[in-house]
């Protein structure tokens, strides 16, 4: 018999607006403690000197972390021209000077080769691993790497500030697996100019938002009290970009048992994947066909 995790059977999302200075694993670590849960995930991480939305999945909605994941999100960031790092932000050692400065209209100009389906290759100091190592570790080991380009989906990318000739703020949206650094990095490289990331923010995350997150300080002020709860988000904004379908009893009942449910007609169509849902509560993420959904993920009952 599986032995029964230690803590709270609570499920839900935080949004934690995540100050600089802190890992996206201490987040988590500080939510789980804060709350007692048994479980706790988050969507996205986030480098350590990155503020911005962390949302962190306690219980069951950590099912629903990879829909988060897969969400566009947006950054506000203030890319450093005329200098490279090695690590593409400004914790790194500058490795490259350049006197050139782009003017504004140069810089929008290049702005627009960055959107849509694009190939990048991630800093050298990330968590990508290379034959099972991280490639952070062997770059500060001084190891000489290459990594391959990933596919990069650039919604949009504008310039919103630019208060002196050094420093130029930028808003991305993007899908999922893309590195802000490398956009400083190689918007640098096409200007002729070099460049990295000085502050990134990411304010918000498929249906999360900073400005409805909580602070650490808050998280550790009301910790291991019901005011905290009162924060916690239901699991099904997790499942927002899925649509909805409701079960009938029978339904409910053979999906959490892992089969598939008969489910009440909607507009969803032969193949969608949907999340059902009974008495208000959610029951499973799935495909839908032919008048059933077919369970792909199942949630335990009375996770609120």
């Amino acid at each position: 018999m599986a032995r029964k995790k230690k803590g709270r059977d609570i499920s839900g999302w935080l949004v934690v607006d995540k100050p600089a200075g802190i890992t996206s694993t201490a987040v988590v670590n500080k939510v789980k403690w804060a709350f007692g849960a048994n479980k706790a995930g988050h969507a996205g991480t986030l480098d350590p000197e990155a503020t911005g939305v962390l949302a962190v999945a306690l219980g069951e909605a950590t099912k629903t972390v990879p829909f988060i994941t897969d969400a566009l999100k947006a950054y506000e960031f203030t890319v450093r021209l005329g200098q490279a790092t090695n690590t593409d932000d400004a914790e790194g050692e500058v490795i490259a000077h350049s006197d050139l400065r782009p003017t504004d209209e140069q810089i929008k100009d290049q702005l627009n080769s960055f959107l849509g389906d694009i190939m990048q290759v991630p800093p050298k100091f990330s968590a990508v691993k290379i034959d099972g190592e991280r490639a952070y570790k062997l770059a500060r080991d001084g190891e000489e790497i290459e990594l391959a380009a990933r596919d990069l989906y650039v919604d949009s990318l504008i310039m919103i500030d630019r208060p002196d000739a050094d420093h130029v703020t930028l808003e991305m949206v993007c899908g999922k697996g893309g590195y802000v650094r490398s956009i400083a990095r190689d918007l640098g490289a096409a200007l002729g100019c070099y460049g990295h990331v000085l502050r990134l923010r990411r304010i918000w995350s498929g249906p999360f938002d900073a400005a409805d997150g909580i602070s650490i300080d808050q998280i550790d002020a009301l910790a291991k009290t019901p005011e905290l709860d009162e924060y916690l988000l239901p699991l099904e904004v997790g499942l927002a970009d899925l649509p909805e379908l409701t079960c009938t009893p029978e339904g409910a009942t053979r999906l959490r048992n892992g089969n598939p449910g008969m489910v009440i007609a909607s507009d969803a169509d032969y193949g969608d994947e949907c999340w059902a849902s009974f008495n208000g509560e959610p029951v499973a993420v799935g495909i839908y066909k032919s008048g059933e959904l077919h369970p792909t993920r199942v949630f335990v009952a009375s996770t609120r």
